[in-house]
């Protein structure tokens, strides 16, 4: 059985949560949405996944400029500054009963549209802000495990066709080729920039580790990753090697380590690209290095 990055066990206490919809909570069987949102129409919207450790959003204020630097771009406001989103998530989280553990999805639309149609002119009312909160943690057995990972035939894309940068719901390239890899029997999708350079797997950001060094894509053609940013500067702050540049598959089948990183799982080792086993298809020095740096920081933000 194939399992994907955000692979989780189930967890009993999900069944009975409170959901946040424009400010308003409801039971999670009763948490609903027009079917004239733009979200659902188009997918015309943006979101972010946020953990919660100690009681407290790990990274708060970067996924928060990246969440209203992508409404910008998208040329809609939230009727919520920061602060107030901040205060919505502490009470989702309070009736909830949560503390740790906790994986966040907030999700914002452009709003409700009298009809169902493209144009933004069309939309009616403000955003649409949905906070789903949820009992959710890494699969421990992934973790120790490792991911296989797969190349697929779908590219990351130029900009002026569909900025990679931005988070939006609308990801139908990164859902074909995580069907791609899940149809070869892999976990993960590994995607390839317009030249043929690695860029990003379809739901991480993708890491190899060669002699001493640490290498990711130039980050050109995938998200602007808050995981990958902490992760880049834990290792130049821990005089550790690391490179944002251009390489090619043959490179990554040659590298002795290899991980994918993202906010709900954080590091978690790749064993296999393409049938051919990274290193010795187990936690790497280094992998065990940067888990360790990034569960300090974690702990470290979360804490202050």
């Amino acid at each position: 059985m194939t399992t994907g990055f955000y692979h989780f066990q189930d967890d009993a206490r999900n069944a009975g949560i409170q959901i946040d919809i424009n400010g308003q909570l409801f039971h999670r069987d009763r948490a609903m949405v027009s079917v004239f949102d733009s979200g659902f129409v188009l997918g015309d919207g943006i979101w972010e996944g946020l953990r919660v450790f100690n009681g407290r959003v790990a990274f708060f204020d970067e996924h928060m400029d990246r969440l209203f630097e992508g409404a910008k771009a998208l040329d809609f406001e939230l009727d919520l500054s920061r602060a107030q989103l901040s205060e919505r998530i502490d009470r989702l989280l309070a009736a909830n009963g949560m503390h740790d553990g906790v994986s966040i999805r907030l999700m914002v639309s452009r709003g409700v549209k009298s009809t169902p149609n493209q144009d933004p002119r069309v939309t009616i009312g403000g955003p649409t802000i949905v906070i789903i909160a949820e009992f959710k943690e890494p699969d421990p057995e992934l973790l120790v495990r490792g991911l296989r990972i797969f190349t697929v035939h779908v590219r990351r894309g130029h900009p002026d066709v569909q900025d990679p940068r931005l988070n939006t719901h609308s990801k139908l390239n990164c859902i074909t080729a995580c069907i791609q890899a899940t149809k070869a029997g892999f976990d993960e999708a590994l995607m390839l920039d317009p030249h043929g350079f690695v860029a990003t797997c379809n739901s991480t950001h993708f890491f190899i580790v060669r002699g001493n060094e640490v290498w990711t894509s130039t980050g050109d053609y995938c998200l602007t990753g808050i995981t990958r940013a902490n992760v880049i500067n834990l290792c130049r702050n821990n005089a550790i090697p690391v490179f944002e540049k251009n390489f090619s598959l043959s490179q990554v089948y040659g590298a002795q380590e290899a991980f994918v990183t993202g906010t709900f799982g954080g590091l978690v080792p790749v064993i296999e690209v393409d049938g051919r086993s990274i290193g010795e298809r187990r936690h790497g020095p280094m992998v065990k290095h940067l888990q360790s740096l990034y569960g300090e920081l974690v702990d470290k933000v979360t804490r202050a």
